[in-house]
């Protein structure tokens, strides 16, 4: 038997709005757990600064938001025993996940890149990289060691953000990405510079990359 047509449709109807209702399908993230990774690629195209990932291996860019990098259970060490290193946790105790800046080829090998930004561009070739946020279970603290195995922190959301990391135009910039708890992580970068022909403050849109640490 044919169903009347006002149950159609109110069928048709109730149909339509649950579809609108529903939330709309996220397309999959391309997952990086190794690799040589440019986690923020600076870039200066048609009169803004953008942001996003780089993978050198492939040579293939990608939006933040399309990315979602891991960090193994195999990035988890001990804080070294030395005060220096307390901006970790309490040294020679405390366990950190790093994504370290001598690669590594089982881990993501995690770059900071100024390479697509021509010299010239920006008064004295500056660029100015700020970490506006950390959202997840714990902090981050991007370091450099010396020869000696000294650090120098470059950013540590353990103590307040923003923090900002100067960059040069045409540079490539390792680091350790040190984060102590696993879970999930969100974290927001902004570039700024000074256009020199103009004196334009020139600032990018916020970009977000995706961070799982595995326990």
């Amino acid at each position: 038997m044919r169903k009347p047509i006002r149950l159609l449709l109110a069928s048709g109807a109730a149909t339509v709005a649950l579809l609108a209702a529903a939330p709309p399908v996220q397309a999959s993230l391309v997952t990086f757990n190794s690799g040589h990774l440019d986690l923020v690629d600076i870039a200066y195209e048609d009169g803004a600064l953008e942001l996003g990932v780089h993978d050198e291996d492939n040579d293939v860019e990608y939006a933040a938001d399309e990315v979602k990098v891991v960090v193994k259970r195999q990035a988890k060490v001990t804080v070294p025993n030395d005060p220096a290193f307390g901006f970790l946790g309490t040294p020679g105790v405390s366990k950190v996940w790093i994504l370290p800046e001598i690669q590594n080829t089982s881990l993501v090998w995690p770059g900071i890149a100024a390479e697509e930004v021509e010299t010239g561009t920006f008064t004295a070739d500056t660029l100015t990289l700020s970490l506006r946020s950390v959202n997840g279970p714990g902090q981050l603290a991007i370091y450099t060691e010396n020869a000696v195995g000294q650090p120098t922190v470059l950013a540590d959301s353990g103590d307040g953000l923003p923090d900002t990391i100067a960059l040069t135009a045409g540079d490539h910039l390792h680091a350790n990405w040190a984060f102590d708890s696993a879970g999930t992580y969100r974290v927001t970068f902004r570039a700024t510079g000074t256009l020199a022909a103009t004196g334009q403050k020139v600032t990018s849109e916020p970009a977000t990359l995706r961070v799982v640490v595995k326990e």
